[in-house]
């Protein structure tokens, strides 16, 4: 029962953390190419 949870919880960690590395990113690299903050 707990073993499911976590892997649950895992799982769950696992999709976000490549949503957001591959989605979101792109969003905030045209913000910065755009608005030239610098952060090239």
């Amino acid at each position: 029962m707990i073993q499911k949870i976590l892997v649950g919880i895992l799982f769950l960690a696992a999709i976000a953390f490549i949503v957001k590395k591959f989605f979101w990113k792109k969003k905030t690299a045209k913000a910065c190419g755009e608005d030239n903050c610098g952060c090239s």
